[in-house]
């Protein structure tokens, strides 16, 4: 998929019925092109080792052969499209998936499932900003490993990324508290009168207990305490997407 979308590839593998009929209205009202194709367990494997597909969206209510299946054939296509298994509320989280979300109930519930989907699939243009080489080095490559795309950029202290937050059409700011000029609640307090639709994650490797409720009523979107590795980042994101909790 490359930067400048022409349309997403969507596969629904799933049974064929009510379910698949109110995924389908939902596709279709999606505010960019989506291709939406659908098979069973079987057909979804050859569709995914065909490559091509953005975002696979699985019936948790398929045989598990079937989703294991499913899954191992996504995992092995390039590039990897990113998956979701479609369950009730309460259920474990499946191995191997990207996301879990409840299964829905109209088209209208389906739609925004998918906008949300296909957001998470989109690179989101994410800021590193920390005054040490080493550390922006580090984060940049935990970032990456996250299951999650991003389009990773840097700045070496508060007032840099002002600047560049100014010129650029970012989504995420990975923002450190020790820094030099500004730190980073003064530069976190800038972000947020002049980029409030930016999110926020305090980076620290200062012992403090406060810091985090500081950043939280500060309006951070999370807190990351140094070493935090990409199941952390994971986390953030899936709440930054509107992923987190969406199987309570």
């Amino acid at each position: 998929m490359s930067g400048d979308l022409v349309s997403i590839q969507m596969l629904l593998v799933s049974g064929a019925g009510p379910a698949r009929e109110v995924w389908q209205q939902g596709v279709a009202q999606v505010s960019v092109p989506v291709q939406l194709e659908t098979a069973d367990g079987r057909l979804g494997v050859a569709a995914l080792g065909k490559g091509g597909v953005d975002i696979c969206i699985v019936d948790y209510r398929l045989p598990k052969t079937e989703i294991d299946g499913v899954i191992t054939a996504a995992r092995a296509a390039r590039p990897q499209p990113f998956v979701v298994v479609v369950a009730p509320r309460g259920t474990a989280r499946v191995d191997g998936v990207d996301a879990m979300v409840p299964k829905p109930g109209n088209a209208v519930e389906a739609r925004k499932l998918a906008e949300i989907c296909v957001r998470a699939r989109i690179p989101v243009r994410t800021l590193i900003v920390d005054d040490s080489v080493t550390v922006r080095s580090i984060v940049r490559k935990i970032l990456l490993a996250s299951r999650f795309a991003l389009d990773v950029h840097e700045a070496s202290e508060g007032v840099a990324a002002l600047e560049q937050l100014r010129s650029g059409n970012f989504g995420m700011v990975f923002l450190d508290y020790n820094m030099p000029r500004l730190n980073g609640f003064e530069t976190l307090s800038e972000i947020r009168h002049k980029n409030p639709n930016v999110a926020v994650v305090m980076i620290t490797s200062t012992d403090d207990g406060t810091l985090a409720e500081r950043a939280n009523k500060a309006g951070a979107l999370g807190f990351l305490k140094k070493p935090f590795y990409p199941a952390d980042v994971d986390a953030v994101l899936e709440r930054y997407h509107g992923l987190q909790g969406a199987m309570g």
